[in-house]
């Protein structure tokens, strides 16, 4: 009688999730959903099969969400089902998904039915998966066909050589369907129909139908050849793609839509890879060019990202004569996005034409992007000039371009101050001490006062970081000094960040410097009249007191000069004070 009560009760929640599915709210069949496979493995693999696959396959939601769902569960279902001997029962119900109406839901669905196609046998292929795709393939409705373009290729692999035959036909027939969106899957799942393809039937049956999809009405059509067009050169010889492929090529460049110039644009060192150095040198240096020189900004835009790695492809002579010219006019472009992506590559340049001709062409171009009206250009240029760097070296590289640099680190826009904080370092370390105290020590210093919180917190750590550079003495008789003053000044702000300076600084400094320099101003602000310093001051002390140990007078002065200061702060009227100020005290012990 208890088996009998235990197995009801096992299978009860299992009834609740079905009915879930069956709800009016669609929270309800979501949570379901996502649910499956707990309801599987409580309904076990037979149940499964027998109960809950027909279930999902007659009930088709209303809701994309659900759907989408659905789909994406059902990709990684094949073990519930019982493994893969079973695993064509899955195909069911994401056939239906991949019929629907709504987009993301066929190509979720799309995606799951090539995930279960890839454990299926030879013989589950042939059996079920390929009447599936042809099935799809002749449906009344657009959506079914559109479905169908992305399971041909790992049909194609799967199948026999007859039925290959089949396919080939079958996928050549999408590029000339009278529905837009039908010949857009043919376009954009040709390349990996492509990859399983024997070099023949390229030539002789994908090569023709990516000719007419490159030359189809719909631009939208035409801008997923770019893809197929990279696909299809990568299986041919030079000689091939002399013959077959140029041409499209060239139409591709002038094509009277921007997108699918962008597209080229966007794609063109995916493209140099592909060809040979002839055409590279014969074909693609103009070509490039003129998409450089597009009159649309997206192309130029796409254009500029890929100047470092087209480079590589050609020799000096060929940039400094076709490229640098195009490069010095996007400088100046009308459009900021244009300026932004050319800043973003520029810098690539530098490696690959070597120190003479970086300083002779680039650096100018540089200096110009580094004055840029746009912040996203100047932060950009700055974020890349390590490259340069390390071709001219940072002597050269801050002679040309330092007061610039020192301009920008007071620009308007706080990113682009944190930017130059961030470049600071590399550039202390390469300049020595003398010329950047002469130049650059009082810019450091100012950014501590900054109103934006991250300079001034980006400030701290980049004086940690010069501290380490150029060592504790420099430290002691330069930085710290006017750190420590600013712990006297009105504004709560200034007493405020330098506490923050000590507490970073201090794992950088020696014993001895924490006791004669920032002890005392510590010390100082334990009766600070505002509970947010007191409350830091409690925290920096569990930084010093670490340090302070490293020393031999360790005792004494955690004796005369912290605990008593600790003990204050105990007993502070702030509950975030007294927190802390115990928490330092356990350093203590």
């Amino acid at each position: 009688m208890n088996t009998e009560m235990e197995n009801e009760d096992s299978l009860y929640p299992i009834a609740v999730l079905l009915d879930e599915l069956r709800a009016e709210d669609v929270n309800y069949r979501l949570n379901a959903i996502r649910r499956l496979s707990t309801i599987a493995l409580a309904l076990g693999v037979e149940r499964t099969r027998d109960e809950l696959i027909p279930f999902l396959e007659e009930s088709i939601d209303d809701e994309d969400e659900v759907l989408l769902a659905l789909a994406d569960e059902l990709g990684n279902f094949v073990e519930y089902t019982g493994g893969k001997e079973h695993a064509h029962l899955i195909l069911g119900p994401l056939e239906n998904l991949a019929a629907v109406e709504e987009t993301l839901v066929r190509d979720k669905a799309v995606e799951s039915i090539n995930k279960i196609a890839s454990v299926l046998s030879q013989q589950q292929i042939e059996t079920y998966y390929i009447p599936l795709v042809k099935r799809l393939s002749e449906g009344e409705w657009f959506t079914n066909r559109t479905s169908a373009c992305g399971l041909y290729a790992t049909a194609y692999k799967n199948a026999t050589p007859a039925t290959q035959i089949e396919l080939r036909t079958a996928f050549k027939r999408f590029c000339s369907d009278d529905t837009p969106m039908v010949r857009r899957a043919a376009a954009k799942n040709l390349a990996a129909m492509a990859k399983e393809i024997s070099k023949e039937h390229i030539i002789n049956d994908i090569l023709p139908t990516f000719i007419k999809l490159s030359q189809d009405e719909q631009d939208s059509v035409r801008v997923l050849t770019v893809e197929d067009l990279i696909s299809i050169a990568e299986t041919l010889s030079l000689d091939e793609i002399k013959t077959y492929l140029l041409t499209p090529l060239r139409t591709m460049v002038s094509d009277k839509s921007w997108r699918v110039r962008y597209m080229i644009a966007e794609n063109f060192v995916r493209i140099t890879k592909a060809v040979g150095e002839e055409i590279i040198r014969d074909e693609l240096v103009l070509a490039f060019v003129r998409l450089l020189k597009d009159n649309e900004a997206e192309v130029k835009t796409a254009a500029s990202s890929q100047v470092p790695g087209f480079a590589q492809y050609i020799d000096k002579q060929m940039i400094l004569k076709h490229i640098m010219p195009c490069v010095k006019d996007l400088v100046t472009d009308t459009s900021q996005h244009v300026r932004a992506s050319l800043a973003t590559q520029i810098s690539g340049l530098a490696p690959i034409l070597g120190k003479e001709a970086t300083t002779e062409h680039l650096l100018p171009l540089f200096l110009q992007l580094l004055k840029d009206e746009s912040p996203d250009v100047r932060l950009n240029i700055i974020s890349k000039l390590e490259q340069v760097n390390e071709v001219i070296g940072i002597e050269l590289l801050s002679q040309s371009l330092l007061p610039a640099i020192v301009e920008l680190a007071e620009d308007k826009q706080w990113r682009v101050r944190l930017a130059i904080i961030d470049y600071i370092p590399l550039l202390a370390s390469q300049l020595g001490v003398s010329f950047f105290d002469e130049k650059l020590g009082s810019l450091c210093m100012s950014w501590l006062r900054d109103h934006v919180y991250s300079i001034r917190e980006a400030a701290t750590v980049n004086l940690k970081k010069l501290t380490e550079v150029f060592g504790v003495d420099w430290a002691k008789n330069t930085i710290i000094p006017k750190v420590l003053s600013m712990g006297s000044h009105p504004n709560y702000l200034y007493r405020m960040t330098t506490i923050f300076a000590i507490t970073t600084m201090a794992p950088a400094v020696t014993p001895e410097v924490i006791r004669d320099y920032i002890l005392p101003t510590v010390n100082n602000l334990v009766t600070d009249p505002i509970p947010n310093i007191r409350f830091n001051v409690a925290k920096s002390y569990e930084v010093l007191i670490p340090v302070l140990k490293q020393s031999q007078e360790t005792g004494i002065l955690l004796d005369t000069q912290v605990k008593p200061a600790l003990d204050k702060l105990k007993e502070d009227m702030d509950a975030d004070v007294k927190y802390f100020a115990e928490r330092a005290f356990l350093a203590v012990q």
